[in-house]
């Protein structure tokens, strides 16, 4: 049908029956009927189901996301998107739900051409979408297969112990679960082999146990954060271990949380220890144990699984620690400006630009926080395509539309279901910013980056989301290819 214009298919099949004689028609109509009659004497041929039509693999939810090359699977030959058509279907959806305005970007992921530009080198408050440069900077100072160790060390007096912090704030307690990430490293087991060494060792106690935290430095309480988010659970004071990301349980997200994460663990550590059979003196304080004399370890999950973590869950005090860690491990102190300076030193080795960024948590929750939507997208792209493979583990951390993480919940409206399943980004939301960073594979099997960051929006106003989650549904349904 090459050359005909809208309507010609209809009036060529038109004309085609009208130049049918008689009994050519009647012919046609004997055939029917034999054909009709043959379907009914053979069980099955008219009810049997139509086979399901084809999807492009890239359209399915894969198994795993990505591997060491990026994200898969994409169609090497698939048309870069007209930028035109891209600016044209995103200014009819990327609209604020009332006040305030939205930035974005769009970007093919493999060649960088900018094929969505709305203010996308201005800076905005990026809310959570600031755990992507933590993502990022973690898994480049520190390597994705690294664990963080939590010892318990012997000091001058036999019968004192010292649970030493070594940076994991996911510590369980109970036992120690290979299978988790949250309580991978637990106290029973600690406990237990702490018994063990003391019980060989002939120390009968009662054991007193201290609490050494000395890896992060500086304030525990970042002075950037409103204390009623702090009030209300959204984090808390920073320590060098904690249970369960600081708070009391795993399974309660919301509400108040030890203000004192140290403590709070050495106690249950000495809980346990006692209910291994040790005599235990009430009470824990701080100390310093002796780094030769390891009477137990345990250690957490890798840090390409605590990213994943940070990114699914948009954890505001697993990001803070992850970013004390790349402090650490960047030569910077291991206080929050050491943080915010080690996430902008490796950016920065990635060759992202970092000169416009004003940085004061590597969380999302402080409103200082200045970040372009640009840059987001050469985070992602850095994450999806670009030449550091360790990168490559944030991209299951992702949460995908109407499936996983923060964006379980949405893409089930009619307006936005086209992208579930199918759309993986960060989500971001304070008091008046809502933002949205993350990756899409076209209908014509291009990769596509992007992030729009909307500020001084009306609180509450349930369309900014809705105008966010259709644009990036667009992107997924677009077969706009050049």
């Amino acid at each position: 049908m090459k050359g005909i214009k809208k309507g010609d298919a209809r009036s060529g099949l038109s004309v085609a029956w009208g130049r049918l004689k008689w009994p050519a028609l009647l012919a046609v109509v004997l055939l029917c009927v034999a054909a009709v009659v043959t379907a009914g004497m053979v069980p099955g041929l008219l009810t049997a189901p139509k086979p399901a039509p084809s999807v492009p693999s890239w359209q399915q939810e894969p198994a795993r996301l990505s591997d060491a090359s990026g994200v898969l699977p994409l169609s090497n030959d698939a048309p870069i998107p007209v930028a035109a058509d891209v600016s044209r279907l995103l200014d009819a959806t990327l609209k604020p739900d009332g006040a305030g305005s939205i930035s974005g970007v769009v970007m093919d992921a493999s060649t960088g051409k900018v094929l969505f530009d709305r203010d996308a080198n201005g800076n905005r408050i990026p809310a959570s979408n600031m755990k992507l440069l933590t993502a990022v900077a973690s898994l480049k100072a520190l390597g994705p297969e690294s664990r963080f160790t939590t010892r318990v060390l012997a000091s001058d007096n036999p019968s004192t112990v010292v649970l030493t912090g070594g940076g994991d704030v996911l510590l369980g307690a109970s036992s120690s679960d290979p299978a988790a990430v949250m309580g991978r490293a637990g106290l029973a087991s600690l406990a237990a082999d702490t018994a063990a060494a003391l019980a060989q060792a002939g120390v009968k106690g009662p054991i007193t146990v201290q609490v050494d935290d000395s890896l992060f430095t500086g304030a525990p309480l970042n002075p950037a954060w409103s204390l009623d988010d702090v009030a209300a659970g959204e984090t808390a004071p920073l320590f060098s271990l904690a249970l369960n990301s600081g708070r009391y349980s795993a399974n309660v997200l919301t509400g108040p949380r030890p203000q004192d994460s140290a403590v709070t663990t050495a106690q249950a550590f000495a809980d346990q220890l006692a209910a291994a059979g040790v005599a235990v003196s009430p009470g824990v304080e701080r100390g310093k144990g002796l780094p030769a004399k390891v009477l137990a370890a345990a250690e957490s999950a890798t840090v390409s699984e605590q990213v994943d973590l940070m990114l699914e869950t948009s954890d505001n005090f697993l990001a803070e620690a992850l970013g004390r860690m790349t402090a650490g491990a960047s030569g910077q102190e291991a206080t929050y400006d050491g943080a915010t300076a080690a996430v902008r030193q490796r950016l920065g080795e990635l060759g992202i630009a970092t000169d416009s960024m004003q940085l004061a948590d590597v969380s999302g929750l402080a409103l200082e926080n200045q970040v372009s939507a640009r840059q987001f997208a050469e985070v992602v792209r850095a994450i999806t395509s670009g030449p550091e493979p360790a990168l490559r583990t944030a991209l299951d951390g992702f949460p995908v539309a109407g499936l996983t993480g923060t964006l379980d919940d949405r893409y089930v409206d009619a307006g936005t279901a086209e992208g579930a399943g199918l759309v993986r980004a960060k989500t971001g939301t304070l008091n008046t910013v809502i933002a949205l960073s993350g990756y899409v594979v076209d209908a014509d099997g291009r990769l596509l980056v992007f992030s729009f960051i909307g500020n001084g929006l009306d609180p509450g106003a349930a369309g900014n989301k809705v105008a966010m989650d259709r644009s990036a549904s667009v992107l997924a349904s677009c077969g706009c290819g050049g």
